[in-house]
């Protein structure tokens, strides 16, 4: 009956695969079948085609406590060895392959058809590997990757509930504009490790996350285009242009790393290139300097307060003068012919441009707070006063 209903036969294989957890068994208690004479070849064949699916279908229940990632190869192994055993399963039953080896004694012949069988599904399995990689990321999405991504982007604190209200549209905007200024944080605080690792998974959330930043930015101005303007006072416009302005500096900050510094720890992992100890001091240093400012700037965001918009002014002239500093340091070590500053010059320098235009962006929010004040032409002649004189002293 077994040998004539093969697709019965093929489905007790599975079942009894399954059953007793393991296809050694199963395939192995078949051969005893077929070697006695219980089982013909035929049927005994399409047992051990349903033992395949049937170990396939247990790596699929074993792991269904696992993660979505780990689930992917049991669930890829099913569809190879599913449709690889149905093909076999029809091969066998309705050409002549059985007949063709009746030479071989029966046992040896399914022992052959399983080990044919695998040895199949590995060669043309592993080329269409890199073809299933995408189907299997869009069915079993990785929950942790996608929980890690939207914390770069909590919840909207645009409140269009408010926007008859302007004191209260105002708070709701600088609400929204903080998140911004904490989503380009948290893309700035992981560079420096992926200029070690060059993780493109991570580099790729940054860039999603530089997405979300210039749609918060877009949001913004629908936003402040649908603010009741009717018994708005001038210095609550002057805020609105205010936190528009530093919005846009945000959104270039944003910029900045996705389409420049990620570009620069892309190249350096794909040229396997090392700085110097020097040179990635440096960097490091640079680099906690701007994380110190732009958490200095958040408060300076929320507070208004002069003396933090003074002291974010000093930090960003220290850290232009620490950026002149290695740059000259960084051209002494060419000068003395250090090989490894040779090939991560140009890394080296486009990355203290980029922290240099990084935090620039982000102290933005200080000038208009010293302009109210009557500080910011003090500030700048004091900044050209001190660039000045470094300037001569180089010169000499």
């Amino acid at each position: 009956y077994l040998e004539r209903d093969f697709v019965t036969a093929y489905l007790v294989g599975a079942v009894m695969t399954f059953a007793m957890y393991s296809s050694v068994a199963s395939i192995l208690m078949t051969v005893t079948f077929v070697a006695v004479g219980v089982l013909p070849l035929g049927a005994g064949v399409s047992v051990v085609m349903g033992a395949n699916l049937g170990s396939a279908l247990l790596f699929v229940w074993l792991s269904r406590g696992m993660s979505p990632v780990a689930r992917r190869l049991p669930f890829a192994n099913l569809l190879l060895r599913g449709t690889g055993s149905l093909i076999a399963l029809l091969l066998f039953n309705l050409t002549p392959v059985v007949g063709v080896t009746a030479l071989l004694p029966k046992e040896h012949m399914l022992v052959i058809a399983h080990v044919a069988f695998n040895a199949a599904v590995l060669l043309i399995g592993l080329p269409c590997l890199p073809l299933l990689r995408k189907p299997f990321i869009r069915l079993l999405p990785d929950k942790s990757a996608m929980a890690a991504e939207n914390g770069l982007k909590p919840p909207t604190a645009l409140d269009r509930g408010v926007l008859a209200h302007p004191a209260q549209a105002i708070a709701s905007l600088t609400r929204e504009v903080l998140r911004m200024g904490e989503m380009v944080g948290a893309m700035a605080a992981p560079v420096m490790e992926m200029y070690k690792s060059g993780d493109k998974a991570a580099i790729k959330a940054v860039r999603a996350a530089d997405h979300d930043v210039n749609t918060a930015l877009d949001e913004i101005r629908r936003y402040v285009a649908d603010i009741d303007r009717t018994d708005m006072t001038k210095a609550q416009s002057r805020r609105i242009r205010e936190l528009v302005e530093y919005a846009i500096n945000l959104e270039a900050a944003g910029d900045v790393i996705s389409k420049n510094l990620m570009v620069q720890a892309a190249l350096k992992r794909r040229d396997n290139l090392r700085f110097t100890e020097a040179g990635r001091t440096e960097l490091e240093s640079l680099h906690e300097c701007v994380m110190r400012n732009i958490s200095l700037a958040m408060n300076v965001l929320v507070s208004e307060d002069i003396e933090s918009a003074r002291l974010l002014m000093s930090e960003k002239a220290e850290l232009a003068g620490r950026e002149r500093k290695s740059r000259k340091k960084h051209l002494k070590r060419l000068r003395e012919g250090d090989e490894r500053s040779f090939d991560t010059s140009d890394i080296h320098l486009e990355t203290l441009r980029a922290l240099k235009d990084l935090n620039a962006r982000i102290s933005a929010i200080a000038y208009p707070i010293l302009y109210r004040h009557g500080q910011l032409l003090e500030t700048r002649l004091v900044e050209s006063v001190e660039e000045e004189e470094s300037e001569n002293q180089e010169a000499r």
